[in-house]
């Protein structure tokens, strides 16, 4: 594992031009991964001409027609003014508040380091048809469109970082608006040079865990990698070659080489601000409730509890309240739940993996249920992911087929694996709150 940590540069955002938008809130949107198609989608696109979810979410037939459509889109909102990129290279503090809930962090380009480096820790792993969707809307745009976010844990004081942040937020902010959520918004820019080498001092002692963006992290890993060899071949010069003019301007070392060797990023230190971890719930559109219920009971692999016709919140309460890996399943109408999971099922579990990986519900679901007992292909096309348990259940009910509804992971037990080198199933927790997309973006041009 490499000394050298988190290295985080400052970059000319590029945001909403006020007065060019109805409101900040009507442009934002939920991260990419997060809204819920097709009602969301429509409703985002209808909230204001400019949302941001033209940009993550283009919609077309064919794939290179949803890129290219998002490329033109952010050429033109650029050449009407809408977006304009900030005069001088900075760092961001961003601020989320709902009611005692309250969480600061840092935007910036954070230097891409290789998973051998231990600087970034995932603790999920991808989809490669996901990776590469993402990855040809960035080779598209020329952009990073909306932040990962990434934690690390302070030493619990108000100095370095955390101390720049604090005093940042006594300062007149950026920008300020509040969601339909209920979250409100601030952003603050530091381009202070004794400030930002605070923050660089303090950051290089530290590596992270990726709580929320695990494909666009590895997105950008490949788009580095496609740019290397470009550079090696003399060819990367014209889309990024010569860099961006990020950190120079504030006296500190400015990146060197392509500006795809840095992606956009929030860092949360999570021992001043906790994040909350939620489940991530699959909808399997083809598998019909009854099969499924039958099938698992029949093969002996796990005991069937029916519910009935009680509300969403209750049946949730009774999932948590289970002990051992349990699953809730549903079609619309009533809550059946899968507990009791055969033994010798759960013996087969990967031999050699920690005790805490075989034990997650997510491994269970994954590698007993859906691969042995149901046989469903992890195609986006059979399982849908889905962060919200009422838009999951909705979305099953529709479709005809089955929704297992989850419980979260505590975060202490997604840090340790993560820390092991030992990957969850993908697709295993949701970290939050997330970033709002659409506050500042970063442009890897040499105009940026």
């Amino acid at each position: 594992m490499t000394t050298d940590g988190l290295r985080l540069t400052p970059f000319r955002g590029l945001r909403y031009a006020p007065g060019k938008v109805g409101s900040l809130a009507a442009v934002t949107s939920p991260p990419y991964d997060v809204v819920v198609r097709p009602d969301e989608l429509r409703h985002l696109e209808t909230a204001d001409p400019y949302n941001i979810v033209r940009l993550i979410l283009p919609q077309a037939t064919e794939a290179a027609d949803r890129q290219a459509k998002a490329a033109a889109t952010l050429r033109s909102w650029r050449a009407e003014g809408v977006l304009a990129l900030d005069h001088r290279p900075a760092l961001y503090v961003y601020e989320q508040r709902r009611g005692d809930l309250l969480q600061r962090g840092l935007i910036g380009a954070l230097r891409l380091s290789a998973p051998e480096e231990g600087v970034v820790l995932p603790h999920e792993g991808v989809i490669a048809e996901i990776v590469e969707d993402r990855a040809a809307l960035m080779r598209a745009t020329g952009a990073n469109l909306e932040p990962l976010l990434l934690s690390y844990r302070g030493d619990g004081t108000v100095t370095g970082a955390t101390a720049v942040i604090e005093r940042a937020a006594l300062r007149a902010p950026l920008l300020s608006t509040t969601t339909e959520d209920g979250f409100s918004h601030r952003l603050w820019s530091l381009t202070d040079p004794t400030e930002l080498a605070e923050i660089e001092a303090d950051l290089s002692r530290h590596r992270a865990l990726i709580a929320d963006g695990h494909h666009r992290w590895a997105t950008y890993l490949r788009l580095r990698g496609e740019h290397r060899k470009l550079e090696e071949t003399g060819e990367g010069s014209e889309n990024g070659g010569p860099g961006e003019d990020t950190g120079s301007a504030n006296g500190l070392s400015a990146p060197c080489g392509s500006p795809w060797d840095h992606g956009l990023v929030l860092l949360v230190d999570t021992v001043r601000h906790p994040l909350r971890v939620q489940a991530i719930h699959r909808v399997l559109p083809r598998l019909p409730l009854e099969q499924a219920l039958h099938t698992a009971e029949s093969e002996g692999a796990f005991r069937v509890r029916a519910l009935g016709t009680v509300p969403l919140p209750q049946a949730l309460r009774t999932l948590d309240e289970t002990p051992g890996n349990a699953f809730l399943l549903t079609d619309g109408g009533g809550f059946h739940l899968l507990q009791d999971p055969a033994p010798r099922l759960l013996e087969a579990l990967g031999p050699g993996r920690p005790e805490s990986w075989r034990r997650l519900d997510a491994t269970v679901l994954h590698s007993v249920l859906l691969d042995e007992v149901w046989r469903v292909p992890d195609l986006p096309e059979e399982i849908s992911y889905i962060h919200d348990a009422a838009a999951a259940v909705g979305k099953a009910a529709r479709a005809g087929g089955t929704a297992v509804l989850m419980r979260p992971v505590r975060e202490e037990v997604v840090r340790e694996l993560a820390e092991q080198g030992v990957m969850m199933p993908r697709k295993s927790t949701s970290f939050g709150p997330k970033p709002a997309t659409g506050l500042v973006l970063r442009v890897l041009g040499d105009d940026a």
